[in-house]
């Protein structure tokens, strides 16, 4: 039975990583700079604007999409990466850039990819207003047509941002589902889901979730958000450490489709939802009485949403499956 350690990737030590790096950059930083530190984007002020900023990209979904010579919509997994990240502290996108590294000059490929950071781009409501092309033969190899895809996002906070401190025990979660695996998690799902198979699934774009998620902020009282990517439910804490708060997931829907097939392969039910999104890519932390208004903002938008779960004391992040609780930390 796989795990996400087993295909190269250790989530914890990948954690440690992060909290050095956080550490290092946050040592010393001008007062225009918040401190918000290990959050899901860096917060500045300049003149009397908050503004967000956040870089991701698509990681190894590039792999898959070469596989199927199918190069039109990873673009907009790296688009979602960012805009779904900013808007977890309550930003606007506002513009967006991109970096396309290839083996060799393509222009074909890159106007595929265009295409999908195009498309991308419309949904998150911003302007891709530049970028950098560069060709990197002696790093960029293998395959039909390789290449890497990543970009960087800044947005506009209006008000206070949103840092996951407001949430009180008693909070619900509303999960909004996902559209399949996202862009996380591919190292792993590459080695145990067939492509010949399973590709058109894999290859399925991220959701975007700004339009929804902005409605929501603006017209409910939205105390967190959590877009659940790489380490899956365990970026729970990335909001939970601001309220000193835990996580309880009595709730989550059941896997179907390639979530259903991954979930066979996982080692154990700790792998799975510490790995994929397991059919949930945002989890909005709001009091029980504005859930339903949420659930209604979500499916005006074509989305399904449902309550996965609760605030609760203590620091963990608690999955409830079958009478077993999993620590997901």
């Amino acid at each position: 039975m796989a795990t996400y350690s087993s295909a190269g990737v250790d989530v914890k030590k990948v954690k440690g990583i992060h909290v050095a790096i956080n550490d290092a950059i946050f040592s010393s930083l001008p007062d225009y700079v918040l401190p918000i530190k290990g959050h899901y984007a860096g917060l500045f002020r300049t003149g009397n604007q908050t503004l967000a900023i956040h870089t991701d990209g698509v990681g190894t979904k590039t792999l898959v999409a070469d596989q199927l010579g199918k190069y039109d919509t990873v673009g907009i997994d790296c688009v979602a990466m960012s805009a779904n990240d900013i808007i977890c502290v309550g930003a606007k996108p506002l513009v967006f850039v991109d970096t396309i590294l290839l083996a060799k000059e393509d222009d074909r490929l890159v106007m595929e990819i265009m295409k999908g950071l195009q498309e991308g781009a419309r949904q998150a409501l911003c302007a891709i207003v530049g970028g950098e092309t560069a060709i990197m033969p002696d790093m960029i190899k293998g395959g039909r047509k390789p290449f890497d895809l990543s970009g960087a996002m800044v947005g506009v906070v209006e008000g206070e941002p949103i840092t996951g401190g407001k949430m009180k025990v008693g909070d619900a979660i509303v999960g909004l589902e996902s559209s399949g695996i996202h862009s996380n998690g591919y190292t792993l799902a590459r080695r145990v889901l067939d492509v010949k198979a399973w590709g058109k699934e894999m290859l399925e774009p991220t959701r975007i979730y700004a339009k929804p998620v902005l409605e929501m902020i603006s017209k409910c009282e939205v105390h967190g958000l959590a877009h659940i990517t790489g380490g899956a439910y365990s970026k729970l804490r990335r909001i939970g450490d601001y309220a000193k708060v835990g996580f309880l997931l009595d709730n989550m829907p059941k896997a179907t489709g390639v979530m259903a097939e991954l979930e066979k392969k996982m080692a154990s039910d700790y792998e799975f939802y510490r790995t994929f999104n397991a059919g949930i890519g945002m989890c909005v932390a709001c009091p029980k009485k504005d859930a339903a208004k949420v659930m209604g903002i979500a499916s005006s938008h074509g989305i399904g949403a449902k309550v996965i779960g609760g605030i609760v004391e203590g620091s963990d992040v608690i999955l409830e499956k079958d009478g077993k609780r999993i620590s997901l930390l």
